[in-house]
């Protein structure tokens, strides 16, 4: 959701917007002896791909530590395991993410599956490590390059958003941050600068963001991307989901930073969080293996496909909201096809009394619930999968 308060630009956007206004002089002077406030991290305006791999020198549980990676610097036919280099803490020490790059023998394309942007996503890292476990180097042609905890202190707490320690505990979604700056004003746009520029931009021929439904609210299987892009459309057409989001949702997401750099990219959306939901992981390591035989980096034949299980696609979604507080009873399930006016929850009081019926108000299929059995006015109870005119416009996802 937007930080953004209804009487204007918050106290956070002020503090930030302020801060750029500084300018990039300005930043320099205050870290003047050093590189930058990094330490030896190059300005945002200048990204590290093309300088090569840097190792820091420092060695974490028997796995090298790298600032900046360039995979043509791997040897080919292996796994290689390393940990990344991000962010600082308030002490000083860094924030270490994990990089599994599987090294094909022979050249191709380079793919990035990324996970853990949200602390509370758990199904998606699960997705990741299944599908690098799946490959063999010595067999492929090109690289997959997989980086499953992005945001570790969020994931730490297993939370949806990153504890940045600026004022007091402050708790900034990391998606709304890509590509991130370097040199920016919280710790979450510093690391996403750092692994944007240093570690996924300068190594992606194509990308994979996956996350899963936020604590409290529960997803169904489906992928969310631009199919006005016909590669987007393509890999997404190649999963054997039950629905696609056609919709370039919003600005600061990790997958339009690397649409915004020409990397084809979208987002798979994995059931609940906080747990693993093996039977839909599974469906999105099929259709993830299917993106990699398209790309020619694994060979074999494809998978089951959105054509084999009629795959619904919609551009917007219908949010209903609660108007009362109460305990929330669902009367229609994910993926249920829904019609204007039909009925698909009610919400009781303390003493069991009705309060509230809620209804859609378009023809469509079920894609998310709310599924903490308590609301409050305002928490979003059901999203609505459905298809808006073009004439219309197109919604946003509304998380």
């Amino acid at each position: 959701m937007s930080d953004t308060s209804k009487k204007g630009i918050d106290r956070r956007d002020l503090i930030l917007a302020s801060i750029a206004t500084v300018g990039a002089s300005a930043a320099l002077a205050v870290s003047a002896g050093t590189a930058n406030a990094q330490g030896a991290a190059t300005p945002a305006a200048q990204p590290a791909s093309g300088t090569g791999t840097l190792y820091t020198g420092d060695v974490i549980q028997g796995k090298k530590v790298v600032s900046a990676l360039d995979v043509h610097d791997l040897e080919p036919g292996l796994k290689h395991f390393l940990y990344f280099q991000g962010a600082q803490m308030p002490t000083g020490q860094h924030w270490y993410v994990s990089v599994t790059v599987a090294k094909g023998a022979k050249p191709g394309k380079r793919g990035i599956l990324t996970s853990g942007v949200h602390g509370d996503e758990m199904s998606n890292i699960h997705t990741v490590h299944t599908v690098m476990n799946q490959l063999d180097p010595a067999q492929m042609s090109g690289t997959v390059m997989a980086v499953t905890d992005v945001a570790r202190p969020a994931i730490e707490g297993m939370q949806r958003r990153w504890p940045n320690q600026g004022r007091g505990l402050d708790l900034i979604d990391m998606n709304r941050e890509w590509p991130g700056n370097e040199n920016g004003a919280t710790a979450p746009s510093r690391h996403a600068g750092l692994l944007f520029n240093r570690l996924l931009r300068p190594n992606a021929d194509f990308a994979i963001d996956f996350h899963t439904g936020t604590t409290g609210f529960e997803v169904t299987a489906f992928n969310i991307g631009g199919m006005d892009v016909p590669e987007v459309k393509a890999m997404m057409e190649l999963y054997p989901v039950g629905q696609i989001f056609d919709n370039h949702v919003y600005p600061g997401v990790l997958h339009n930073a690397f649409m915004d750099a020409g990397i084809p990219s979208f987002t798979p959306e994995i059931g609940a969080a906080r747990v693993l939901d093996l039977e839909m992981i599974s469906l999105f390591v099929e259709g993830t293996m299917n993106v990699l035989k398209h790309y020619g980096i694994v060979a074999g034949p494809m998978g089951r496909t959105g054509k084999d299980v009629n795959v619904f696609v919609g551009n917007s979604a219908f949010p209903i909201l609660a108007t009362q507080g109460g305990i929330v009873e669902h009367l229609v399930r994910l993926n249920d096809k829904v019609e204007p006016g039909q009925k698909v929850a009610i919400q009781r009081n303390s003493f069991g009394e009705v309060v509230a019926e809620y209804t859609s108000g378009v023809a469509g299929e079920i894609t998310g619930q709310r599924s903490d059995a308590m609301a409050e006015p305002g928490n979003p109870l059901v999203f609505i999968l459905f298809h808006k005119a073009p004439s219309e416009g197109a919604e946003s996802y509304p998380e």
